[in-house]
Parts: structure tokens; sequence; C-alpha cells
């Protein structure tokens, strides 16, 4: 490159610059992801949103919440069916569990691939969540999208069958 005409050069170096903005776009394009929107049920106001990224056998699993009880945990599920229809949400049907296994926590062996930890709400009934899971995907056979996230009024308790003693659904959304 060093006796090259500077044009030349500049063509080289711009046509390098460009793949590999084009190679970072694709990097970012073939991340999946997938979002819910979540929806009060069971005459609650929660609202909230939930966003998951995969990133290899990992989904990272990040969402926002208002309007749940003040300094209290929540149960969340992923649900069968992408359905919130029903007012109390029970058209999503019961937890993601395509193993048949126990219900329990993501901690243990067994659990069902919809059970995720519980969300934590401050003094103001507001919460910010994160996980990160390995047992459900946003692509292949174990694909999440089409199904429902799901918001419970109590905590799980991690061991009551079939569903962690949970309670009333007060949120739904469908996972697109």
């Amino acid at each position: 490159m060093r006796n090259m005409p500077v044009k030349l050069h500049t063509k080289i170096t711009l046509c390098t610059v460009l793949f590999l903005a084009i190679s970072a776009c694709q990097v970012f394009q073939d991340t999946p992801i997938a979002s819910a929107v979540i929806q009060s049920k069971s005459g609650s106001n929660l609202n909230g949103s939930v966003n998951f990224s995969q990133s290899g056998k990992q989904v990272v699993v990040t969402g926002t919440f208002s309007g749940l009880k003040p300094n209290s945990e929540h149960g969340v599920h992923i649900h069968e069916k992408g359905d919130c229809s029903a007012v109390d949400a029970m058209s999503a049907l019961g937890h993601y569990n395509p193993t048949n296994t126990q219900h329990g926590s993501v901690h243990s062996s067994a659990h069902h691939a919809g059970d995720m930890p519980n969300i934590v709400s401050d003094a103001s009934g507001n919460a910010n969540y994160r996980a990160t899971l390995t047992d459900f995907s946003l692509v292949g056979d174990q694909t999440i999208i089409g199904r429902s996230v799901v918001v419970h009024r109590d905590p799980d308790d991690y061991k009551s069958q079939p569903a962690g003693n949970s309670g009333p659904r007060i949120g739904c959304g469908l996972i697109r």
C-alpha cells in the first residue's frame, strides 16, 4: 500500500470500512431477540415489558414493571400458550414444560423450562428484572416465541406443584 496512488488506497480503506460495518450489522442482525408487553389481568394495575436476547445457549431476560405491590416478590413464568385473552390470563395455560419435569427453582436440576426467578418490587411498586437462563431458546425446538410471559400476585415458592403457589395471574404478555 506504500506505493499505491492515494485514490486507490482511499478506495481500499473505504471498502474495508464498509465491509467491517456490514459484517458488524450482520452479527447484530443474527442475534435473536423477542419482547412482550405485559397487560394487567385479574383487576391488577400491573404494566410492564419484558425483553429477551439470545447469546449462544443463554437467553438474557430483562424487564421493567410498575403497579406491583410495594416491597414484594412476584412469580414470573413462561406459559405454554401465547393467549392472554382471558381476564385472569388462564388462557395462557400452564408453565412451558416441554420435558415434563417438576416445578422448581432455576437453580435446581428439576424445574420447568418456563420457571424463572421472582420479580422483586421496590417501595413504589416498581421493578427492574434481569435473569440469564438456559432452559429455553428464541430459536429451534425450545423456542418461547409465540408463548406468553405471566406475572403472578404472589412469590413463587419454587417447590409447590405444579406451579409454585404463586397465586392469581396479574399480568400477561405475548412473546413476539
